[in-house]
């Protein structure tokens, strides 16, 4: 059990809350971030709350750096970081990448690449022992994207999390001797509500069959493998990717 403050960006739905309830459940002082829902996140925090855990609700939207900044000062007055979720992406309508817009393409990337660099930024100068830290975990969220190019859906996506895959064996080695391990899950089909914001909310169980295990993931079990990364069980892993995708 820990004590330790967890932040997880795009806390309030999907992948987000299930980490959320996971590492609250492990002892975890949770901040839920959220981008605009503040309903769904206060009902994380109840949830979290009705079951004796501690957790705040803290609006970001993490394409923009005062949110991202704002985020972690509310964490600070919570208590010592000890984890950081970078959960928080978007997906835009399926579509050849000939017709994305500039502003598509531009978004697309401050959510889901710049911001969470942004935001491990701010882990390290807390965690890094060169900085004084004691220490901590980030974990990524990647997608199976990343390997498969996502053609004809949404390239632009697949681009923004082999970014992400990137960067997180980057960063790894480079804070490995200061405390921090880094690394980055690669969820495949799993049922939650991103399909629908890309126009396609059947999406997961239409392609289901394409997975080896010929079913969706949950977010449960995506859930497990990230607060698996967090514990010292996975102490010595480190700039790696992990799948969770039925074989995909």
């Amino acid at each position: 059990m820990t004590d330790k403050v967890v932040i997880i960006t795009g806390g309030s739905r999907g992948i987000g809350r299930a980490t959320a309830l996971a590492a609250a459940a492990r002892g975890f002082r949770v901040v839920v971030g959220y981008a605009s829902n503040e309903a769904a996140a206060k009902q994380v925090v109840g949830a979290i709350e009705a079951k004796n855990g501690t957790a705040i609700a803290v609006k970001c939207d993490v394409a923009k750096e005062s949110d991202i900044l704002a985020l972690f000062k509310a964490a600070d007055a919570f208590g010592v970081l000890g984890a950081l979720v970078n959960n928080a992406g978007i997906v835009g309508p399926s579509m050849r990448v000939e017709d994305m817009s500039f502003e598509r393409i531009q978004r697309m990337m401050a959510v889901n690449v710049t911001g969470s660099i942004l935001c491990a930024r701010e882990a390290v100068k807390r965690m890094s022992t060169r900085n004084g830290g004691k220490g901590g975990v980030i974990v990524n969220l990647s997608s199976v994207a990343a390997k498969l190019g996502s053609p004809n859906t949404y390239v632009d996506y697949a681009a923004s999390k082999g970014a992400i895959d990137s960067f997180t064996v980057g960063l790894g080695h480079e804070v490995a001797d200061e405390g921090i391990r880094v690394a980055a899950i690669r969820p495949g089909l799993i049922d939650t509500e991103i399909h629908a914001s890309g126009g396609e909310p059947d999406r997961a169980h239409r392609l289901s069959q394409t997975v080896p295990m010929k079913r969706v993931g949950t977010v449960e079990e995506i859930a497990n493998a990230i607060v698996w990364l967090m514990s010292d069980d996975a102490s010595y892993v480190t700039s790696a990717i992990l799948d969770v995708s039925g074989g995909r």
